[in-house]
């Protein structure tokens, strides 16, 4: 961990803004319960986000719409008692905030106060920026997500490379100047091409994170049971497994089996 990075002890949103005008890249990563919150934490992370790919990968979900704004202030509240260290941000879910700024509003300060956590997530441009901006008022940090959302994948019908034609990479690089503009404190970019996401992260002032966007941003995102390999069935380009735990773990629980079928555990240590 470099020294611009290991003597921060608490990340706040001015933390992140330092960061990139140092140029130090910023390491963020999901989370969704305390002990496994508490572990990306000592590891160093910058960011945990409590990402509603909690309705994937801890409900099962097909999608990120089913999980409700209980759930993810559940799970928000778990990472946030988690982090000593790390900014923690929480989605707010498909239902929270499109159409109505005040309900946002509301379900953005439930948020805060419920979990403690240190900032909101949305997803959207223009759509969405009254929402943005009334949350803002409030003084509750909003970090934007804009090209692959995952909460319109119905209206997209597919999880391809989005930005890829003019129109759409024009209306992505309006979309992060007005979220800029607005008070965003930093923008996710999903599943777009590099050149146009380095092209973003030049062109704003706040700190651009990217998941499948290339190495010409801000810092990095990716999710914790991808990158950890627990989930073995999703294997985009842009992931990198940095540990199998999916065979770890089958393999450390099916030893147990063994052992207690054969009543070698436990054994006369093992027992009072």
């Amino acid at each position: 961990m470099s020294s611009a990075v290991k003597d921060i002890k608490r990340v706040t949103t001015h933390t992140l803004q330092e960061l990139k005008q140092k140029g130090v890249p910023i390491a963020m990563i999901t989370a969704y319960d305390y002990s496994m919150a508490k572990l990306m934490d000592n590891a160093g992370v910058d960011v945990v986000l409590v990402g509603d790919s909690a309705s994937n990968v801890m409900a099962g979900h097909e999608t990120t719409l089913p999980i409700t704004l209980d759930q993810m202030i559940y799970h928000g509240a778990s990472v946030v008692r988690g982090c000593a260290r790390a900014l923690v941000v929480v989605d707010l879910p498909f239902g929270t905030y499109q159409g109505n700024s005040k309900g946002a509003l509301n379900s953005a300060i439930r948020i805060m106060k419920e979990s403690g956590a240190h900032a909101v997530k949305l997803e959207g441009g223009e759509e969405v920026l009254e929402s943005v901006e009334r949350i803002l008022t409030a003084g509750i940090p909003v970090m934007g997500h804009l090209g692959l959302t995952p909460q319109s994948i119905y209206k997209f019908g597919t999880y391809v490379v989005r930005a890829r034609e003019d129109a759409e990479a024009e209306r992505l690089r309006r979309d992060a100047k007005l979220l800029e503009e607005a008070g965003c404190f930093a923008l996710v970019l999903e599943k777009i091409p590099a050149k146009l996401a380095g092209e973003v992260a030049r062109s704003i002032s706040i700190p651009v994170i990217g998941i499948g966007a290339g190495g010409g941003v801000d810092g990095q995102v990716l999710v914790m049971h991808d990158m950890l390999g627990i989930n073995r069935e999703f294997h985009p380009r842009f992931l990198r497994r940095y540990a199998d735990l999916y065979t770890v773990i089958t393999e450390a629980v099916g030893h147990y089996v063994q052992d207690v079928r054969s009543k070698d555990f436990p054994n006369q240590e093992e027992q009072y």
